[in-house]
């Protein structure tokens, strides 16, 4: 088994957005060599001049990594960049683990950790909860399939970038888990932004309103986190809207291949489709309160 130890180990980053940043970000403060890529060249410059080496291919990043973590968008870009020609799986030097952070289809996790199995490497899904906050302050919470020995061995790498990490089962499992959160998200953040908008209806100081009820039973991470964003008219993305819709799709027909019902989710996704028709698809997951206001 590989030593994931700064002094043994160069680590790959591929997508650098709002979390992906601060996450590799992190591992290179660690003292890990760190090797980057992403498919807008300027989001790589501030970690390029820390240190960090750019890779102009996923390919040529694999084939100088010994693990590659992955935080794209949608499962058609994790599609192609595992099991693409050019992709990761066809290029990762023998032994090398993989570690997809992006929110994903289970059913592709599964594709991708058959296909690293049978050419010698070793693949974790390993999506995550926390926002841009979380991934600041290396506070994640990263939800894993796969083998529990490659979750241990590379517990140290994961420690850097999270504080809840929890192996959920095998490969899939991760996601699926990660499924569960966005369904309970979508439901909550429904219920955040009415009791703003009823707060405010009937002529109260939303902000007062927080404080009395963030740390009562109706407490949840999205109405401490979220509502003062909501309250301040701060819509910029902790966490993308276009990426949310894309969660919850995955989220529905994982249920409706299970026989699942989710209403909450369904209405959900529905309400966030409407913003994003509107031009909202870019803005954070809080502009949900916009459908209350008024868009």
């Amino acid at each position: 088994m590989m030593t994931i130890a700064p002094d043994h180990t160069s680590v790959g980053f591929i997508g650098l957005g709002v979390m992906g940043h601060s996450m590799a970000g992190h591992i290179m403060k660690a003292g890990y060599s760190l090797h980057v890529y992403t498919r807008t060249a300027s989001k790589a410059e501030s970690l390029v001049a820390e240190g960090a080496a750019w890779h102009g291919t996923p390919a040529k990043l694999a084939e100088a990594c010994d693990v590659i973590i992955t935080m794209v968008g949608y499962p058609k870009d994790v599609e192609e960049i595992y099991l693409g020609e050019d992709g990761l799986i066809a290029h990762a030097r023998e032994g090398a683990y993989l570690i997809d952070m992006t929110t994903s289809s289970p059913q592709l996790a599964r594709r991708i950790y058959e296909a690293a199995v049978a050419k010698g490497l070793h693949a974790l899904d390993a999506p995550v909860s926390g926002g841009d906050v979380g991934a600041r302050e290396a506070r994640l919470s990263i939800m894993i399939g796969g083998e529990q020995k490659d979750v241990e061995a590379l517990h140290p790498l994961l420690s850097l970038m999270g504080s809840n990490i929890v192996h959920q089962g095998q490969a899939g499992a991760g996601q699926h888990t990660k499924m569960c959160n966005q369904i309970a998200i979508a439901s909550n953040m429904m219920g955040v932004c009415e009791a703003l908008a009823y707060a405010e209806s009937a002529g109260l100081d939303p902000e007062t309103v927080l404080k009395s009820i963030e740390s009562g039973a109706a407490g949840s991470w999205s109405l401490s986190n979220l509502a003062p964003r909501m309250i301040a008219g701060n819509l910029e993305p902790g966490f993308y809207i276009k990426h949310f819709i894309k969660d919850m799709g995955i989220a529905l027909d994982s249920a409706k291949e299970m026989n699942l019902v989710t209403p909450g989710l369904s209405l959900a996704e529905s309400l966030y489709q409407q913003l994003a028709e509107k031009g909202y698809e870019d803005k954070g997951t809080q502009a949900l309160i916009k459908y209350y206001t008024g868009v």
